[in-house]
């Protein structure tokens, strides 16, 4: 009696294990699919259709303030190479289009190809198709994705960093994107809203606090300097301006008109481009030697033209000699030497960049020493093009790390470079840039008044 009482306990113990498994299998089930249905969300495509219904109000009460104005459609070609109709405005002149592209309303139309999935909020935006086969593969995967109302290239655009062309740009961002980085995107490109749109600047040149400024791209500067050290029929200084370059300018005479001699003058930074906007002679990009180099260096090792670095503390220049070797295997390094030159050693180390037969001479000396030294001893050192690259050195070889992307694509790297350096830079970006924008401000004011008299 005692054992089958035993064994029947055994038995309904297992049974309530067996239960017990079972529920627990079916509850881990329920979590499971609750995850996947949760993962199947498209919450780009919901944020969205929010965005589209707010934009479609929008687009009905502007329609009617404006009187009704016309609205055509364009052929486009969405999701999977799917052709689809957008909307856009019509014949917008006169005060109409003036009050819509003042307020950023150029896309309301485009509201309901938004609602309808046609375009998402963030996507690829790709306007040109290329023949090239390989570029036909690229294209493809980024035809998978919806074309976006606001792009990754859009954003760099307009906080002229749009370096690299459309196709790259986006296919990047497609093959690594996701509704994190979407709402990042989104983010950053609400706060860079800030600083206007990209400009389709053509002025060859600018001026900016009295320096007349190249008003170049960054291939066109890579092909200047390219050209020059190919060519090598004369020997010129480049020399890049920033908040801190144009305010160093106002009180050193010296520095100024090596500056104004320069060859070539290229405008570095988001002050920069801020300056432009003010001063009504926007900057076409953000030329930049961080940015500037490895273009460079591409472009010197095609034509077999050679670099010699000058510049930073002892080491430093090697480990950037380095970088080059291992990133561009074959480009043509003429020599290296630090930036501790005393005044007397000049002239040696000016005939040493002679004899080791550079075509690009490196100076990394900081402002408004770098610009200084070149300009002394430029016609003995025998380069085609010397360029002042200021903390180039400090980032290539690792001594100082580079502001995240998104830092630079929101025109933050200064508040990157304060918090590496707080003590050195506070002076340079909080006391400086408040003082280059009052000079700024100022030269505004002249030049209205100018207009003003001449108007009269």
């Amino acid at each position: 009696m005692g054992v089958s009482t035993v064994a029947a306990g055994r038995q309904h113990f297992a049974k309530q294990q067996a239960l017990t498994l079972r529920n627990a299998k079916r509850a881990h089930r329920v979590v499971q699919n609750a995850r996947q249905a949760v993962a199947r969300i498209d919450l780009s495509r919901a944020a969205g259709i929010v965005v589209a219904i707010l934009l479609m109000i929008m687009f009905v009460v502007c329609w009617g303030l404006m009187m009704f104005p016309a609205c055509g459609r364009r052929r486009r070609t969405g999701r999977h190479g799917r052709v689809f109709y957008a909307y856009h405005w019509q014949n917008l002149t006169g005060l109409r289009g003036t009050i819509v592209r003042r307020l950023r309303l150029t896309s309301l139309p485009q509201a309901w190809s938004l609602l309808r999935g046609d375009i998402a909020l963030v996507g690829p935006r790709l306007e040109e198709w290329s023949d090239s086969p390989s570029s036909e593969r690229r294209l493809r995967r980024c035809r998978d994705a919806a074309p976006g109302l606001l792009s990754l290239f859009g954003l760099r655009r307009m906080t002229n960093i749009d370096f690299d062309d459309e196709l790259t740009t986006e296919v990047g961002y497609v093959e690594s994107r996701s509704w994190k980085s979407d709402l990042g995107l989104l983010a950053r490109l609400l706060l860079a809203s800030a600083y206007g749109g990209g400009t389709g600047a053509t002025s060859r040149f600018i001026h900016h606090l009295g320096i007349q400024i190249d008003n170049l791209r960054m291939q066109e500067a890579c092909a200047w300097i390219a050209d020059r050290a190919l060519m090598r029929t004369s020997q010129s200084q480049v020399t890049f301006v920033n908040a801190h370059c144009m305010n160093v300018s106002c009180t050193d005479p010296e520095y100024r008109r090596v500056v104004k001699s320069s060859a070539l003058v290229l405008a570095d930074g988001i002050g920069m481009k801020l300056a432009g906007k003010l001063l009504r002679q926007p900057v076409a990009q953000n030329v930049n030697g961080t940015d500037l180099f490895p273009m460079l260096c591409a472009r010197l090792r095609a034509q077999g033209s050679s670099i010699y670095l000058l510049g930073g503390q002892p080491g430093v220049a090697e480990q950037v000699e380095s970088w080059i070797e291992k990133q561009y295997p074959g480009c043509k390094i003429a020599g290296t030497h630090h930036g501790f030159i005393a005044s007397q050693d000049e002239p040696m180390v000016a005939d040493q960049i002679r004899r080791a037969g550079a075509d690009v001479l490196l100076v990394a000396m900081g402002v408004p020493g770098q610009e200084k030294w070149i300009a002394r001893n430029l016609e003995r050192s025998g380069v085609a093009v010397a360029i002042g690259v200021g903390g180039l050195f400090d980032f290539y070889s690792n001594r100082i790390p580079r502001a995240p992307v998104w830092m630079r694509e929101l025109g933050l790297e200064w508040v990157y470079r304060l918090g590496c350096e707080p003590r050195r830079m506070w002076r340079r970006y909080i006391v400086g840039n408040l003082l280059f924008l009052m000079r700024v401000m100022q030269e505004r004011r002249k030049g209205s008044v100018h207009t003003v008299t001449e108007a009269k």
